[in-house]
């Protein structure tokens, strides 16, 4: 857990326009500056950046966040590696809480990285000394540069090749990191030997892991690093760092299988894949690569293996669709995988079949209508039953609407009838919000009141601690004031902000703070806030008012009757 003093203290230290510009191109337009949205397609600027008060939001697609929020969803980063990415670039060091004492702590000491690095050199060095391992790799047609690219190396066939590179082979840090195993006589030797090895790297260019893949017949074929806490193969592609700017470029990845497959693909000109890590497409896989483009393509070898291999990542990627945003799937011939069939056919051939992949919505259909006879009811109801778990697990609107549709006709059925059968309900408009910058009703007493709070989180020390509200945005004044009170509203807005991502009130905050992008330079905050508080408090003694006239005079007691003078004359 990272500390909430330490964001304020980046946040304080980074300028929203800096970062995004690292990114994307912005232009000035007025008090802020504007762009395409980098995560829709739009032809007329959509995406404004505010400079004074640290926020970006999109008017067209809603996307909205601080500087930390923009990096995690442009660089598919999680909340901490987009910290660490940040406070990078301005020289801090991450601190973290343990949770069950207050002592801080490093999640990952910075010389596990540095052995990382290490045995990467000493493996490029070895390839270099071994004819062997660079005939095997001309044979699969790789140049020197695509092995210089990738970091490529060689582990030796010995059992200590790596008390070479390090002066204490004892060292913890290279059983922390995998390079080394102990066996039951405590007695060490390489996790890696006799193989051609792949770094893999995280997207921050650091090496975490290795892929070690065997020069001739043997079993593994490949071996991974274990999981460290360097590595979690779940949350890790590999080739990502090198493709991501052909991603960007193409709006397009395609995940593949092997480290060959990445490599041998980029060989060819084809820079826009990545692949599993001997792991099935996980969710995370999905939602960081949605994130990065427009289109996932999942290319697995025709074989049983791939063919479930194929199904497994849609099952995964269903929960995680987006209306817009494209899934498809490449079956190559039984006999190639993408290595062989691009080095055989070459990239135009090979690129036509990206192209032509199909969309997630047909192989969903093919697969579950598969072996059906739907001209009988019984096969018709076997469709039902199949497609029922799928169905309910997609929640993109449009998608969702669809694919409800042409199961019930494929069914015989009525769209309503399937939605009945399945106890859901029906389909409604994407909930996305649109927002507008003009012709907008005036915002709500409370939505006022929230925005205040974000612009000068310090007013909120005005506020009755008894204060309360209804709605959504009274909840969020609420949630506000109770995370300012805590920290002795010691808090800047972009950190309020932030703190609230992920949460039940990050979208009552964005459209908040959305509308205060159209408060122009003559807006009081500090004069708005005291008309607040007096029409709040009047509303309240009101409210009071009413439930003691309610109760009947004669019944009230003596405080009461007391209370209700004194309100009478208010």
């Amino acid at each position: 857990m990272i500390p909430k003093s330490f964001i304020q203290d980046l946040l304080n230290r980074l300028d929203i326009v800096d970062v995004i510009e690292r990114y994307v191109p912005l232009k000035k337009a007025g008090a802020n500056y504007v762009a395409c949205c980098p995560f829709h397609t739009e032809k007329s600027p959509s995406f404004t950046v505010s400079q004074t008060k640290q926020f970006y939001h999109c008017f067209g697609c809603g996307a909205h966040g601080t500087a930390i929020g923009f990096v995690m969803e442009h660089a598919g980063l999680g909340y901490v590696d987009a910290i660490e990415e940040l406070a990078l670039g301005v020289g801090l060091q991450v601190p973290h809480e343990r949770q069950s004492a207050g002592e801080i702590h490093q999640k990952v000491a910075p010389d596990l990285y540095e052995v990382m690095l290490t045995a990467t050199r000493y493996y490029r060095e070895q390839l270099k000394l071994s004819q062997r391992a660079i005939d095997y790799l001309r044979q699969r047609g790789l140049s020197g540069e695509i092995a210089a690219k990738f970091g490529i190396g060689y582990a030796p066939d010995s059992w200590q090749n790596l008390a070479a590179a390090f002066a204490n082979y004892q060292d913890d840090a290279l059983s922390e990191t995998g390079l080394v195993i102990s066996n039951d006589e405590g007695k060490r030797y390489d996790r890696f030997r006799d193989r051609i090895m792949f770094p893999i790297i995280n997207v921050r260019g650091q090496v975490i892991g290795f892929g070690g893949r065997v020069l001739d017949k043997g079993e593994p074929k490949y071996l991974n690093s274990p999981e460290t806490p360097l590595f979690e193969k779940g949350r890790e592609l590999y080739g990502l760092y090198q493709a991501q700017k052909a991603i960007r470029a193409a709006q397009r990845v395609l995940v593949v299988e092997g480290y060959m497959d990445v490599v041998a693909l980029a060989q060819h000109g084809v820079e826009y894949a990545v692949a599993t890590l001997g792991t099935a497409t996980t969710p995370y896989h999905v939602q960081k690569l949605l994130r990065l483009s427009e289109q996932i393509v999942f290319s697995f070898d025709g074989d049983k293996a791939g063919q479930k291999a194929a199904w497994r990542a849609l099952e995964n990627a269903l929960p995680y669709l987006q209306d817009g945003k494209r899934i498809s799937f490449l079956f190559l011939p039984v006999e190639h995988d993408p290595d062989s069939f691009i080095r055989e056919f070459g990239r135009e051939a090979f690129e036509q079949r990206v192209q032509e992949a199909m969309p997630l919505s047909s192989y969903l259909l093919r697969e579950i209508s598969a072996g059906l006879d739907l001209r009988t009811q019984e096969g018709r109801s076997q469709l039902l039953q199949r497609a029922k778990p799928l169905l309910t697990a997609i929640v993109a609107p449009t998608t969702a609407l669809l694919l409800r549709k042409e199961v019930a006709a494929l069914s015989g059925i009525s769209q309503a009838e399937l939605e009945a059968l399945y106890h859901v309900d029906p389909v409604a408009r994407a909930p996305r919000a649109t927002f507008k910058k003009a012709g907008r009703t005036p915002p709500s007493a409370h939505r006022l009141l929230l925005q205040c709070l974000i612009a000068q989180p310090e007013l909120g020390r005005q506020i009755p601690s008894e204060w309360h509200g209804q709605g959504a945005e009274a909840e969020a004044v609420m949630a506000v004031l109770m995370v300012l009170r805590e920290t002795d509203f010691n808090l800047s807005s972009p950190t309020l902000t932030q703190l609230f991502q992920g949460t039940a009130h990050e979208k009552t905050l964005a459209w908040a703070e959305a509308d205060m992008l159209n408060w122009g330079a003559e807006f009081d905050v500090a004069a708005e806030f005291s008309g607040l508080l007096v029409k709040f408090g009047a509303g309240q003694r009101r409210q009071q008012l009413q439930a003691l006239e309610a109760k009947g005079l004669s019944n009230l007691t003596g405080p009461e009757r007391e209370q209700y003078r004194q309100l009478q004359r208010t």
